[in-house]
């Protein structure tokens, strides 16, 4: 018989399924976690699998969830109810269970990158509108995208200044009510996003950190016209000979601990170097590409390559064959620029490879023990930072495990989640430290690290371990070898023809 009208409800179910996942993201997102094996080698290594906190959130059981959501999607699509709320929140959920480390790619015997995965995820999010709004989040990605410097200044007052202070006293009061002290001694597991009072308290339950930089380097140099190119080096020693960089100090490194960029251009001026500094404030585009707005972190890549394209027509008569960062999320984001295209036969490296490879290094400090936190995004690529650390300092440097919780704008947008990666970082610290004192409670411990955004979430364990003092290692070697008082100094050096300002 003719069998053409035949209804049978799973091949037909198929044939619907396989035109939505071609023609939708959904498919590129079932066809990444199509392989996964279940063997759950991911879980050691990923951040946000806690298990004293939640046993929930692993890369093998965020693949499975998000595979029982596609299928929900495809069922719903198909039926013509339209895809549940209660889903979407759900998938959101999973989606910001994740650090975007990648960490999880190298274990895995079928090479699923769940960071690539879940960057995905929040992308069909956004497209779908229903990404749900965090008014922190939106400020912190609105601070980071701005070019303007007055209105950086505006929001540095706002958000550094007025914000980190309120939140700084918001923990005190906190803590002298009892209300935060269970939260961090056993973070409550997580299934969605918590009520708006637990979220508050996790919020406030570690203390951003203070006494932050007044102006950003750009401002105390006085290179804030998008329209020059500085160029910084020492009179006394530059000659025809004197290597160019360019160094690209990105949002963390400029706008909020504006002493890293400028110990980053103290040293390269130090060892005779010409740095090139891009023309204005700018962002390298992780930031937006990360958080799920994949055509602003395009568009921000596209305008950058085009204005770097402008400064070497512009600076051609230099032979630039270095690019410096000094910020993981930086180097992970301009590996995609093709600098080779713009400065010919240049490299991409990061500040404290580039100082070890001229030699820079201390004699050991006195009077302090050192630990390194490794970033997430670690922007040594061609030695481990941990040997990099130990080198530059000239004496030993522990390695302080696990990641700090900050994530850019996690700690703001799920503090619920950072509270849980906290809890295992804290234990790591506490482990590391009391390695190092041996002891002896009145050893100074300082915690070294090469990621603003790690500069910040260390800062929150300041006073955690019988207090820990956190910093970065180019700030480090700077203080030592350039003195106390390296900053200032630098300024005023720089300020006093030090920099020659070249129009585009």
């Amino acid at each position: 018989g003719n069998l053409d009208n035949a209804y049978t409800p799973s091949f037909n179910l198929m044939g619907h399924e396989s035109i939505i996942m071609e023609q939708t993201d959904v498919g590129d997102i079932a066809h990444d976690i199509k392989d996964c094996l279940r063997c759950g080698k991911c879980k050691p290594v990923c951040s946000t699998h806690v298990p004293r906190a939640n046993l929930l959130y692993s890369p093998r059981n965020k693949i499975l969830s998000t595979s029982l959501l596609i299928e929900a999607f495809l069922y719903e699509e198909q039926t013509r109810r339209g895809v549940s709320l209660a889903h979407w929140a759900e998938f959101e959920d999973v989606a910001d269970h994740c650090t975007i480390c990648h960490k999880c790619e190298k274990p895995c015997p079928v090479d699923i990158d769940f960071g690539d995965v879940s960057i995905k995820m929040r992308n069909l999010l956004r497209k779908q509108g229903k990404k749900s709004f965090n008014p922190g989040k939106a400020a912190a990605m609105a601070f980071l995208t701005i070019k303007d410097p007055a209105t950086i200044k505006a929001m540095r007052v706002g958000m550094m200044d007025w914000g980190y202070k309120a939140q700084r006293w918001a923990h005190e009061m906190g803590k002298k009510f009892g209300l935060i002290q269970p939260q961090v001694k056993a973070p409550p597991a997580t299934l969605g996003k918590a009520p708006i009072k637990a979220q508050v308290i996790h919020f406030i339950n570690k203390p951003m950190p203070g006494n932050l930089p007044k102006r950003t380097s750009r401002a105390l140099l006085d290179i804030e016209d998008d329209k020059v190119i500085p160029v910084i080096r020492d009179p006394q020693k530059a000659n025809g000979e004197s290597e160019a960089v360019f160094y690209f100090p990105g949002c963390g490194s400029e706008r909020l601990f504006s002493q890293v960029g400028l110990a980053t251009q103290a040293m390269l001026y130090h060892v005779g170097a010409q740095t090139v500094l891009p023309p204005g404030y700018l962002c390298c585009g992780y930031p937006q590409t990360a958080a799920g707005e994949e055509d602003k972190g395009q568009k921000i890549t596209t305008d950058n390559r085009v204005l770097f394209h402008r400064v070497a027509n512009t600076l051609n008569y230099l032979d630039i064959k270095t690019v410096i960062v000094s910020c993981g999320t930086c180097m992970d984001q301009l590996q995609k620029y093709e600098f080779e295209r713009i400065f010919p036969g240049c490299r991409l490296l990061d500040i404290h490879e580039y100082l070890m490879e001229k030699g820079v290094k201390l004699d050991g400090a006195q009077g302090v023990k050192y630990m390194y936190h490794e970033p997430c995004h670690t922007p040594m690529k061609v030695h481990s930072g941990i040997k990099v650390a130990n080198e530059l300092m000239g004496t030993r440097v522990d390695l302080s495990d696990r990641c700090c919780g900050e994530s850019g704008t996690l700690a703001v947008a799920r503090p619920d989640i950072s509270t849980q990666v906290r809890f295992r970082k804290q234990e790591e610290i506490e482990k590391g430290a009391a390695a190092l004192r041996e002891g002896d409670a009145s050893v100074k411990v300082k915690m070294l690290t090469s990621c603003p955004s790690c500069l910040q979430g260390m800062h929150r364990y300041a006073n955690d371990a019988g207090g820990i003092e956190p910093d970065y290692i180019v700030v480090e070697l700077a203080k030592h070898l350039l003195g106390e008082n390296w900053l200032p100094d630098y300024v005023a050096k720089a300020n006093s023809g030090g920099i020659e300002r070249v129009l585009l």
